[in-house]
């Protein structure tokens, strides 16, 4: 669990990273560098889930021994299933990472959305949902590790 009061913008008890697979932790189906290590480093702390469907077909070889829960989604209604698989683990609880318009649902509902502009492009809708935007999942995943840049960049 990790703790983070940010002034003006509420108090965070996180219990969860979801994330998008392709455009936020990987590329064309390969795992981005640095992925793997920041996992293994926040995993002590947060239960890291990955939700995708999985475009490429390499999401369960890619995260093969990584401390995640992998969740592959039908392509139909992508979004709403996002979503729901925040709901369930309580979304108050949860930091969220996306770049895709299916991401954009669970960015604005997650207790911090985080979108990310990597090679894939960002979705605007998802882009206006979310709390902040990032420009690399390195950076991304980092501010739980350094919760003063979410505070300096979140406070009112």
């Amino acid at each position: 669990m990790i703790e983070i009061t940010i002034p003006g913008f509420t108090s965070l008890t996180l219990q969860h990273l979801v994330s998008d697979y392709n455009g936020t932790l990987a590329a064309d189906g390969k795992l981005l560098p640095g992925v793997a290590e920041l996992f293994e480093k926040l995993a002590p702390g947060i239960q890291i889930h990955v939700i995708t469907a999985d475009t490429f077909g390499l999401a369960r070889s890619q995260l093969a021994g990584l401390p995640v829960t992998l969740e592959i989604i039908p392509l139909e209604r992508q979004a709403e299933a996002k979503l729901a698989v925040i709901e369930r683990l309580g979304a108050d609880s949860v930091f969220a990472v996306g770049n895709g318009a299916n991401d954009r649902l669970m960015l604005g509902r997650a207790a911090v959305g985080v979108a990310l502009l990597q090679k894939e492009g960002a979705s605007a809708a998802t882009l206006a949902s979310a709390d902040l935007v990032s420009g690399n999942i390195v950076d991304a995943l980092e501010l739980l590790l350094h919760p003063k840049r979410l505070i300096a960049t979140l406070r009112a």
